[in-house]
Parts: C-alpha cells; sequence; structure tokens
C-alpha cells in the first residue's frame, strides 16, 4: 500500500499505539489528523513527525465529544480534500477501583471511551467515504473482547461491543468500497498496562507491535489478532464450556 498523501485521521494519537502508530505513518509519507486529549503530547508528537517531513494536524479533543470529533474530520476533509483512513484508536482501560466495583458512572466512562468514541469517529468520516467509494475504517479493538476476564467487566464489554460495532459496518459497506479492518493485539507495553505486577502473557513490546497493526491495514484485513500464541488460545477460548472456561479464566491475574 503506498501511503504518501494518503489522509489519515487517528483518534488516541498521543500516546501508546496511537503514538507508535503516527510516527510509522509519518515516515510512510502519510498526512496525518491526529486526535487525542492532551495537546502537549500531540504537539511534541507532531513536531517529532514533522522532524520526517510529514503534514499533520492536531485535534486536541475528547473523543466522547461526538461534535469535537466530526469538527476535526471536516477541517482535515477541507483541507486534503477527503479522508483515506480513519482509525479508531482512543481507549482507557478503567484499571481503577471504582470500574472493578462497577460504579455505573466509572463503567460508563470506559464504555463512552472505548465503544462511543468509536461510534463518534466512525460518524464523522462513513458517510463520505460510502460517497466517495473509497476509504477504510479500522478499530484497534483487543482480545479481551472475545470472552470475559477478571475484573475487567466494563473493559471486556466496550471491546467486545467495538469488535460487534465494526463488523456489523463492514456487513453494510463491504459492497460500497469501504474496507474494514478490526485489530485485536493481545497485551502490549504501554501506559494502558504499566503499573501491573502480574505477569501479562506474551505481551510485546509497542515497537514490535507496529509492523503487525500496519500489516493488517495496509492488506486491508479483515480482522487480524496477535500475537498468534496468545491469540490461538483465546479463540480456542471461545468454545470452551462455561464451566471450563471458569475454571481457567478465573485464575488470572492481569490486572492485577
Amino acid at each position: 500500500m503506498e501511503w504518501n498523501g494518503k489522509v489519515v485521521f487517528l483518534t488516541g494519537a498521543s500516546s501508546g499505539i496511537g503514538e507508535g502508530l503516527a510516527v510509522a505513518f509519518a515516515k510512510k509519507g502519510a498526512i496525518l489528523g491526529l486526535l487525542a486529549r492532551r495537546k502537549e503530547l500531540l504537539d511534541d508528537l507532531a513536531d517529532r513527525c514533522r522532524a520526517v517531513d510529514a503534514t499533520v494536524r492536531v485535534f486536541p479533543a475528547d473523543v466522547t465529544d461526538e461534535q469535537a470529533v466530526f469538527e476535526a474530520a471536516d477541517e482535515l476533509r477541507s483541507e486534503f480534500g477527503h479522508i483515506d483512513v480513519m482509525i479508531a484508536n482512543a481507549g482507557i482501560g478503567g484499571n481503577n477501583e471504582e470500574t472493578r466495583k462497577l460504579l455505573p458512572a466509572a463503567v460508563k466512562k470506559v464504555i463512552d471511551t472505548n465503544l462511543i468514541g468509536a461510534v463518534n469517529s466512525v460518524h464523522a468520516v462513513l458517510p463520505q467515504m460510502v460517497e466517495r467509494g473509497e476509504g477504510q475504517l479500522v478499530a484497534i479493538s483487543s482480545l479481551a473482547g472475545f470472552r470475559g476476564l477478571p475484573r475487567s467487566a466494563a473493559y471486556c464489554a466496550s471491546k467486545a461491543g467495538m469488535t460487534a460495532f465494526f463488523e456489523s459496518i463492514r456487513l453494510d459497506v463491504q459492497h460500497k468500497g469501504v474496507a474494514v479492518t478490526i485489530i485485536q493485539p493481545g497485551f502490549i507495553k504501554t501506559p494502558l498496562t504499566s503499573g501491573r505486577e502480574a505477569k501479562m502473557p506474551f505481551i510485546m513490546e509497542l515497537e514490535d507491535s507496529i509492523p503487525y497493526f500496519l500489516r493488517a491495514i495496509e492488506r486491508k484485513k479483515k480482522f487480524a489478532a496477535f500475537p498468534w500464541q496468545l491469540a490461538t488460545f483465546v479463540r480456542a477460548g471461545r468454545i470452551f464450556p462455561a464451566w471450563l472456561y471458569d475454571r481457567i479464566a478465573g485464575r488470572a491475574r492481569y490486572r492485577e
């Protein structure tokens, strides 16, 4: 896939996977529209991308703000004509006491950011992609969306919903020129996984994971899950009877 001149709208761009993808796309010559809440981090990232001659626009906004997300996408389209790829990456883990206690406001915050934020992002770009007959939606979901995990109800629900949401969209637009790619990574060393004492199986360094994301996007794969060892186990877990799954998954300590 030729990235030079392609317009990429990326949410959750200021750190972690979003930051890694932004730098990678900048090196490939893409035009970047970077959206995240933290302006200082966005500006620093934009400077690093511009250092490799990338064209970058930054949009300090919360992905849960429907109007702000739409206006950012519209501004990007107004300047560059269209958006080729939208990557819904913004997300939070909800790894705190309030969310683990299932306090409604805390759970809602996770759902609003991870799922409704992705809905807002799709709403901001899909009609124009369909009208143009070309484009790609990318969901950065998670292996945690396959089945429930201990102390992860809000996060698992948000990622399961995100996966189903984008798959449903794919069925709706598959004959309209718009590709939909759902990426389900395992554990990656980012701020989302920092500070945990428990060992996370097959955890990947961020820089090692970025080529997997790029390959899935460039090949317009419908689904991509990695690392393969963890993805294979998680996929097998979908067919486990509940009593067996509960016995195995109930011992997981990934959130500690």
